[in-house]
């Protein structure tokens, strides 16, 4: 099944507002401004090795001529066994980024299913931490993105394996999930290195008659040996102006981009003039007659109007950090004596220009692709991530160059980015340069944005299943969620993705709500919006990444929270964290748009057949008991003891805290009804740590924040 991106316009009476809601400071969401960070990663290399063990002294940093002070270091090293172990905590701007990027304007259906396989044997052997997006290209559409820069390898193996020049299909607007194992059928798995290149013959796949990109192979010709040398020329015009704009567009993601360009290439003629000397000499001969007339300017010299589009696309490419790793898939299918095979020699050094031009590689070994890349992913392997603040920068998308420098090189190279473009206006971006911010964000799992947001999330059991239910509660700050919003319909947007250790995701959930603002404008002022939504997930460690974003001024917060759900088919006890839950009427409610014909699950929230709504941050009263419920599943029969400590937001135990159980409905699962007592706290941020032990010994233990609000008045 698929739950579709819904908007969901919200004019609601909402007549149940009776209640007093806490302000937005009480509930401790602070109003920030962002501060422009420039992060540049650096490999510094002696002798084509990483240098390791520099520290941020080693280092000077230039913006044109004005010495940047260094405000932040970080090194990460990929070869060392802590950072595999971490991978998901290496940050955005050390982390190497993979698009594949598929050319099918410049080759044929044979060549781009070789080049297929070649691609997704190169991703078997990146590190975990390297994030990996695919593209196509097309003269007649230009670049399309397939898949966004992800850490799934499952979702990279799904977009090669349905690789075609159309417009890939799928429901999440963020492009990091093409297909969900946690709902919607088995997904195919990456093949080990063991079988990935068995033979030729498998590892090109070229006899597979349901290969998608063969299927029209018999309409399909060589656009270099059917196309004349105008058609082509506009060809790689076309070619030249869409890379340029797309390697804007990549300049704002963070880190280094390798560009794997898998193409024939187009004909270098174009640039050159012809290599053929025969040729050659016969306008030399013509032009020497004064038979200027019969020779072709462009034949002869290649066509200036072109070199100077190749040059300023390569540029962009150089500012936008993008390396491009060319790798010629069309091998040697024509003889060298032909016409054909003097174009293919052709779009190998028109390949070779595209990587030389960016300090890459040209690959022609498409059997030793992953091998041959090995020497680039070694020499990447440590980057020493330098930050800088620079001062009254203009948010106008201008470009400064940056240089960076060693102290005492001692015959080291530097390789970094040669400099950023700044911010522009959220109104001025494309919806494609949106897309890649929002999931840049929710792939680096650091926390930011000044947008006001908490998160609930509990694992619930669901009779006959393997996974978990999920229930999201997300609370988001009103005030700095209108802030800046003109008058009409806001549209909030809400992206929820659960990724396990490997990185993969096995399920998500995006919405979008449009808030009328002439009728909710005072209810979010007053709260926020609380919103409800789910996720199904098998048995696992998690890290959920909650994205919300104002869609129309770009204002967001990310929120990460560690997930831990347990095997349903264990007989263990298992305790979910202690949910407050909270009087009706705080919040403007919504919940998620559930797809026609989708069973929703019974609501998990209850307390003896009563619903009620759990808060996603509780703010309790100084010195007034508050409501909780605990709930747990295996609890057994007899008896049970619960044991309360108040900790601090680092986990220092400031005390005991008293947790009175009013009464206990036994089932799947157990819920205890109770009455937290809290210490004379001072009005702050906590933890409460809950234990519950039975007969046999402990039961459980969760942990939940809450918050003591200051004293009305």
């Amino acid at each position: 099944m698929s739950r579709k991106l819904a908007i969901c316009i919200l004019g609601l009476a909402l007549a149940s507002l009776a209640g007093t809601p806490a302000r937005a400071q009480d509930r401790g969401f602070a109003e920030t401004t962002e501060v422009v960070a420039v992060e540049v990663p650096v490999q510094v290399l002696r002798d084509g090795e990483p240098v390791r063990g520099l520290t941020a002294a080693d280092f000077e940093v230039y913006e044109g001529r004005r010495k940047m002070a260094i405000t932040g270091f970080e090194v990460v090293d990929l070869e060392a066994p802590a950072t595999a172990a971490r991978a998901s905590a290496v940050p955005a701007a050390a982390r190497r980024h993979f698009l594949l990027l598929f050319d099918f304007s410049f080759s044929d259906p044979q060549s781009i299913a070789r080049g297929r396989e070649a691609a997704r044997n190169l991703v078997l052997g990146l590190h975990s931490a390297d994030l990996v997006a695919v593209a196509t290209y097309h003269a007649s559409t230009g670049p399309k993105l397939v898949l966004g820069f992800t850490s799934d390898r499952r979702q990279v193996d799904t977009a090669l394996e349905s690789l075609t020049a159309e417009d890939e299909k799928g429901n999440d607007p963020l492009r990091l999930v093409l297909k969900r194992s946690g709902r919607g059928g088995r997904e195919r798995q990456a093949a080990s290195p063991d079988t990935a290149m068995a033979s030729e013959a498998q590892a090109y796949g070229s006899s597979s008659p349901q290969d998608p990109i063969l299927a029209n192979n018999d309409q399909i010709e060589d656009s270099m040996g059917k196309s004349d040398l105008e058609s082509q020329k506009r060809e790689v015009t076309a070619l030249t102006r869409s890379f340029a704009d797309l390697a804007k567009v990549m300049g704002g993601v963070q880190g280094r981009k390798h560009v794997v360009y898998l193409s024939e290439g187009y004909d270098v003629r174009l640039l050159q003039g012809t290599s053929d000397p025969e040729k050659q000499d016969e306008m030399a001969a013509a032009a020497a007659s004064g038979e200027f007339w019969s020779v072709s300017s462009e034949e002869r010299y290649g066509s200036t109007k072109t070199m100077n589009d190749v040059e300023r696309m390569l540029e962009e490419l150089r500012r936008a950090d993008c390396v491009v790793q060319a790798v010629d898939i069309g091998g040697l299918r024509a003889n060298a004596n032909t016409e054909l095979g003097n174009r293919r020699t052709g779009g190998k050094d028109s390949l070779l220009q595209m990587a030389r031009g960016t300090g890459g590689e040209l690959y022609e070994n498409l059997n030793d692709l992953s091998s041959a890349m090995d020497k680039v992913l070694r020499k990447t392997s440590v980057t020493y991530v330098l930050a800088f603040q620079p001062e009254k920068l203009k948010l106008d998308g201008s470009y400064h160059k940056l240089r960076v420098e060693l102290k005492d090189p001692k015959g080291a190279k530097l390789v970094h980015r040669p400099g950023y473009y700044a911010p522009r206006p959220y109104a001025e971006r494309n919806p494609f340069e949106r897309l890649l911010e929002a999931s840049s964000r929710v792939v680096s799992g650091e926390e930011a944005g000044p947008l006001g947001v908490s998160v609930l999330a509990a694992p619930f059991r669901l009779a006959g299943s393997d996974a978990s239910y999920v229930p999201v509660v997300i609370e988001v700050d009103g005030p700095s969620l209108v802030a800046g919003t003109a008058p009409g319909i806001l549209p909030a947007e809400i992206y929820v993705y659960a990724f396990d250790a490997a990185g993969a995701i096995p399920d998500y959930l995006t919405q979008t709500l449009g808030l009328d603002l002439a009728k909710v404008a005072p209810a979010l002022q007053q709260s926020g919006l609380k919103f409800f939504g789910h996720l199904d997930l098998p048995p696992g460690s998690y890290s959920l990444r909650v994205l919300v974003r104002n869609g129309a001024t770009g204002t967001y917060g990310l929120r990460v929270t560690a997930l831990e759900v347990p095997d349903a088919a264990q007989a263990s006890p298992v305790l979910l964290p202690p949910f407050f839950p909270e009087a009706p009427g705080r919040w403007l409610m919504a919940r998620e748009a559930v797809p026609a014909g989708e069973k929703t699950p019974p609501y998990p929230f209850m307390q003896k057949d009563q619903p009620y709504i759990p808060s996603s941050r509780p703010v309790l009263p100084l010195g007034e008991p508050a409501a909780v419920s605990l709930v747990g599943y295996n609890l057994g029969g007899g008896e049970v003891e619960v044991r309360s400590q108040v900790l601090s937001v680092d986990g220092r135990e400031i005390g005991p805290a008293e947790i009175q159980v009013l009464e206990r409905e036994r089932g799947t699962p157990d819920r205890l009804k109770g009455t937290f007592r809290p210490l004379k706290l001072e009005p702050g941020e906590y933890l409460l740590r809950v234990t519950l032990t039975g007969a046999g010994g402990p039961l459980g233990t969760s942990t939940t924040a809450f918050v003591i609000g200051k004293k009305p008045g």
